[in-house]
């Protein structure tokens, strides 16, 4: 899957007004998931209110427990902070790595930004080893970046 062939659904689902913002990011999470191969995992994390914590928001893949996430803790946490991308090749050579499967072997947190402030994030999930490319996090920077006009 070319990814810059996703780039008129992600605008075309942002630009939909008769949806909720909830299901206009379930709709870009189920585009995503579906269409590229190795994203087994894809989901939303907010900024909770003005507590320093990430709450999950619309996601599809596996459940998980890691519902709200400090901030500094694991790969989410950590994005949260240092308000630059983060790409995981391996999970297990992660110190910070919080685990919410054992089928996961890379991540990607790509974060959101609304007038400079980093609001939230898109994080996806693997089950291949090393998967992600340049073009996946460029990808992600123009998910994020449409998203953040619908916020």
């Amino acid at each position: 899957m070319v990814l810059s062939t996703l780039k008129p659904k992600v605008i075309e689902i942002v630009s939909n007004h008769n949806e909720t913002k909830e299901n206009r990011l379930l709709s870009i999470c189920e585009l995503l998931e579906t269409n590229i191969n190795y994203y087994n995992w894809v989901g939303f994390y907010f900024k909770n209110g003005e507590k320093n914590e990430l709450k999950l928001g619309p996601y599809v893949g596996e459940p998980t427990d890691h519902t709200i996430i400090p901030f500094g803790k694991g790969i989410c946490g950590q994005v949260a902070v240092s308000n630059e991308n983060f790409v995981v090749p391996d999970v297990t050579a992660q110190d910070n790595y919080i685990a919410c499967s054992i089928t996961v072997k890379a991540e990607i947190v790509v974060p959101i930004f609304i007038n400079g402030e980093n609001i939230g994030q898109i994080d996806i999930d693997s089950n291949t080893p090393d998967p992600f490319a340049v073009e996946d996090e460029q990808f992600l920077e123009f998910v994020c970046s449409e998203v953040a006009k619908m916020l």
